[in-house]
């Protein structure tokens, strides 16, 4: 599909809602950025957008996205071009998706591959290093990457034994490195060793459906390797970030760090805040929707996010996107450890978000943009480009219509994948238009920009004051 160049667009009338501020005002964008914010500007645009009722976003900001994952012997169903398509029409604008190194071969060699991968993506696109084989190779490409090539995040998992997981002392030893040049780790926390036990000890019992699978990753996994990780981190004086939290026995964790002076950096996912375990009960094999890891908890773990949320100890809401259609589920029919992990979230995150939160109460509108967009710009090394609604950043901007109501379905979404996480639920408010560095990327429903439209977004490596500020209240201990 072939897109025009931007050139000039004004959106007239519209609420501004940033991270601190709502206001009224005009936007006029020239190019990929913004030029001008003020009451009736009065200048000439090549289109002119009228946004009286509506309010005006950051574009989102997805910070944890699998898209083409090789994973258990399929790959997840959404590629770059289907991910980030689905991810505009839901007011997402930018993703970072993990490049996860395969053991034995070098980080530079996955760089390259998601590059490719990614070359087709309609939205914009970072990416998190996944390292699962630290060694002195890889050490030694950890500066050029943090300094050179603009990702400045890896990843480490503490779970899937024997396939990803990795152990302390690789997670100290990279803490370590990164840390030289202004980088950070970021954790899948849970124990790998007690849901390696129990998915045996259940298989040995017969126990095969897919309700086992969150029995078999319980909240003391989580919460063990939570505490381990943010230890780490402390030890070694690093910044860090916790991936896709779910319960509260890990925001325990984070809030002992608070008491000796530690910063953790805390995500959680759009599906941790509004669907709990009961749905593991669903009969036949329907639960397998919603396998992935960690999995699904209690209605309690729920408050203590939302709780986590308004206080400033989770900071960003991603959703992990994953998808796996039913067919490739069904390998784990007999077996609920081989069901593909992952669901389809992208599309509905920020209207979820919005719905659940901002109109029922639970956060406000500036706490929206906080942890939708703003926060992951910041933390990532993207912000003030990313993330922000001022004047030369880019023109990512999400026109809302927050009294719109309409129902979430497989029927309409976006998303390469026969099922829906959230069907059959009920949302007020609605992406209407999607600017994407200035140009119409969303509007009345049609995608107007296509396949390689989106670009990589070269990141900061902006925890170098993190770290330092982490060392002198160290060294005050």
């Amino acid at each position: 599909m072939e897109t025009k160049v931007p050139t000039t667009v004004l959106i007239k009338g519209g609420t501004i809602v940033t991270a601190t501020d709502k206001y009224e005002a005009d936007i006029f964008v020239s190019g990929e950025t913004i030029q001008t914010i003020g009451l009736n500007l009065e200048v000439t645009a090549d289109k002119v957008i009228d946004a009286k009722g509506k309010y005006i976003f950051p574009g989102g900001i997805d910070p944890h996205t699998h898209m083409e994952l090789p994973f258990m012997g399929t790959h997840s169903s959404d590629d770059f071009e289907t991910g980030t398509r689905a991810g505009l029409y839901g007011g997402t604008t930018t993703i970072i998706d993990f490049a996860i190194q395969n053991q034995g071969n070098t980080l530079n060699a996955i760089i390259e591959e998601y590059h490719r991968k990614a070359s087709k993506a309609v939205g914009d696109y970072a990416f998190h290093l996944g390292v699962t084989d630290f060694n002195s190779g890889t050490k030694e490409e950890i500066k050029d990457i943090i300094l050179k090539k603009g990702i400045s995040s890896f990843k480490v998992f503490m779970a899937y034994k024997g396939a990803l997981m990795v152990d302390d002392r690789q997670i100290m030893e990279l803490m370590t490195e990164t840390g030289r040049y202004g980088g950070m780790v970021i954790a899948h926390c849970e124990n790998g060793d007690i849901i390696d036990g129990l998915v045996k000890e259940h298989l040995a019992a017969g126990k095969i459906e897919p309700k086992y699978h969150g029995i078999c990753h319980p909240e003391l996994a989580e919460a063990e390797a939570s505490g381990r990780f943010i230890d780490l981190a402390h030890h070694t004086k690093s910044p860090c970030y916790i991936v896709h939290m779910t319960c509260e026995g890990a925001l325990n964790k984070v809030k002992d760090a608070t008491k000796r002076n530690q910063k953790v950096n805390v995500e959680t996912c759009i599906q941790y805040l509004v669907l709990n375990d009961e749905l593991y009960e669903r009969p036949g094999f329907e639960a397998s929707k919603w396998i992935f890891s960690p999995p699904l908890r209690k209605p309690k773990d729920q408050e203590a996010l939302w709780a986590s949320i308004r206080q400033g100890i989770v900071h960003t809401v991603g959703t992990d996107h994953c998808p796996f259609c039913m067919d490739q589920k069904r390998m784990g029919e007999k077996d609920f450890s081989k069901i593909p992990n992952g669901a389809p979230m992208i599309e509905n995150r920020m209207e979820v978000l919005f719905s659940e939160g901002v109109v029922k109460g639970r956060i406000s509108l500036n706490k929206f943009v906080e942890i939708s967009s703003t926060n992951a710009a910041k933390i990532f090394g993207m912000f003030p480009k990313k993330g922000a609604i001022a004047i030369g950043s880019d023109a990512d901007l999400v026109i809302f219509d927050p009294n719109e109501k309409h129902t979430i379905s497989a029927e309409t979404h976006h998303m390469r994948c026969d099922y829906n996480g959230f069907e059959g639920m009920e949302v007020t408010g609605k992406t209407k238009t999607v600017l994407l560095r200035g140009t119409v990327a969303i509007e009345n429903g049609k995608a107007l920009v296509g396949s390689g439209f989106g670009k990589f977004v070269h990141r900061a490596a902006h925890n170098v004051e993190l770290r330092r500020e982490n060392e002198r209240r160290a060294s005050d201990d």
